[in-house]
């Protein structure tokens, strides 16, 4: 059997198509390397070849994330959680489809009006995505923070009085959910991320990053939905509860 720094970068993403994202952050662009051995690729890009390869030997599969477990967590821990989350979606998974789209080139007749239609929509999901997260992070996280702040004694509560008669855990869940299917689009032009035989790897490997994208995404929501916004309504209860009792005081 070939040993994995002999094979071409070409057989080796057949294989896999995960490999073409682990060669990506490697700094590798696979499409640009099919024909050469994996061997001849770190020697050209000064990579210590163990290290690739142990990478690419790994276990690919991406860890399920334990819902239990977040279950318990308190809502701050959750908040961190999903931040990271964010993070990791804008600067490496985005960053990485944007890149396998904008370099599309030539490809089978049959992607070649989805591989433009691609580089005219992608960016401007992104851009959407991005406003999106800024938009979370910005309003929710941060009442979410002036909630727990009142409770704790942190803040006498007067701005976040008055900012309860104006928003609400509920508007936010009810906003939220009109952002739970984002990648509907993609899927339909996509065919469900379904390709025929005769598609280059590069769309294959395209396909496949969207659809786990799309995956990764469902979670996220299914995470803010069953896991945040729960413990938020609960949250904002309390200070009711506690505004109530300030003001039976007053």
């Amino acid at each position: 059997m070939q040993v994995i720094h002999e094979r071409t970068i070409n057989d080796l993403v057949t294989e896999n198509y995960v490999r073409a994202s682990v060669l990506y952050y490697f700094g590798v662009n696979f499409y640009d390397n099919q024909e050469r051995t994996l061997k001849e690729v770190c020697t050209t890009c000064g990579l210590n070849i163990k290290a690739v390869v142990k990478s690419l030997d790994s276990e690919q599969e991406k860890k399920e994330v334990n819902e239990l477990r977040l279950m318990a967590y308190p809502i701050d821990l959750v908040v961190e959680y999903l931040k990271h989350s964010h993070s990791v979606f804008v600067k490496k998974r985005l960053a990485y489809i944007s890149q396998l789209i904008d370099d599309l080139g030539v490809v089978n007749y049959r992607y070649q009006s989805l591989a433009r239609d691609l580089k005219t929509v992608f960016p401007l999901f992104v851009e959407d995505f991005i406003h999106h997260i800024h938009e979370e992070e910005d309003s929710l996280f941060v009442y979410i923070q002036q909630l727990r702040d009142f409770l704790s004694g942190q803040n006498h509560g007067t701005k976040l009085f008055y900012t309860m008669e104006k928003i609400s855990i509920h508007e936010f869940a009810t906003d939220h959910e009109a952002h739970e299917h984002e990648m509907d689009g993609f899927r339909k032009i996509t065919n469900n991320y379904t390709c025929c035989e005769e598609a280059d790897l590069h769309i294959k490997v395209l396909y496949k990053e969207l659809e786990s994208f799309e995956q990764e995404l469902l979670m996220h929501a299914k995470i803010e939905d069953n896991i945040l916004l729960p413990k938020a309504l609960q949250l904002e209860k309390l200070v009711k509860l506690r505004f109530y009792d300030i003001i039976k005081q007053n």
